[in-house]
């Protein structure tokens, strides 16, 4: 993700010499004196949400992978709206040097404290859901991995017999309820040491004697999981 970062920091860094140069190159508007200290305010709210978009863009694009990258989208997306709402309301500041500095500041920290509150939140809900996928990740992996040997055994099976017993087995747990907790742990290693079995197996009515305790044991689970909801 560290590519993307770098093209978003050039776009951020084109963005923020264009917004310095119009700045400082422009006369101003009013007749006034352009620099007076409703100027400097917004011109500081801007570059504060100028940098607080890049520090929210580079703790996104830190993101391992693309699924982390899209919990962390909300942060691109609130410091985006911070920016251009910035440029409105600190753009009025610059543009009217009359205007008295305390409704600056005032408006602007209200501004700012928003748009903060709104980019912690977001980050404690991108955690959180983070939190939640690698739990259901973990709860679900037994399943994934029994279902996994059980493809391979039947693509391996020797004979029709042995891909027929094999086959139910995978049948069993594709349809298993995925979800694990501390209360399935007996039946599910004897599961995985009747798995373990199978694999070893090589005469056919031992493969099928076998597959067909594990399709009693992988019922038995089901039966479990029924109760435990």
């Amino acid at each position: 993700m560290k590519k993307g970062f770098k093209s978003y920091a050039i776009a951020w860094t084109v963005l923020l010499v264009l917004f310095n140069a119009i700045t400082f190159a422009s006369p101003g508007l009013t007749g006034g004196a352009k620099y007076s200290s409703s100027f400097w305010i917004g011109y500081a709210f801007i570059t504060i949400c100028f940098i607080g978009n890049l520090l929210c863009a580079n703790l996104a694009f830190k993101a391992e992978n693309a699924r982390k990258l899209f919990y962390n989208v909300p942060l691109i997306t609130i410091s985006y709206t911070a920016l251009i709402v910035s440029f409105v309301v600190g753009g009025l500041c610059m543009l009217l040097p009359n205007l008295p500095y305390w409704v600056g500041i005032i408006v602007c920290a209200i501004v700012l404290a928003l748009f903060a509150i709104a980019i912690v939140k977001a980050s404690a809900a991108a955690e959180l859901v983070e939190r939640v996928d690698e739990k259901v990740k973990m709860q679900t992996s037994f399943i994934r991995d029994m279902t996994a040997k059980a493809e391979s055994l039947m693509a391996r099976a020797q004979s029709p017999e042995a891909k027929a017993s094999c086959k139910k087995v995978y049948e069993a747990l594709r349809y298993s309820d995925p979800m694990s907790c501390q209360k399935l742990a007996e039946i599910e290693e004897r599961i995985a040491v009747k798995m373990e079995e199978l694999t070893n197996a090589d005469d056919q009515t031992q493969i099928q004697s076998i597959a067909e305790d594990l399709e009693s044991l992988i019922n038995t689970r089901k039966r479990q999981c029924m109760l435990l909801k």
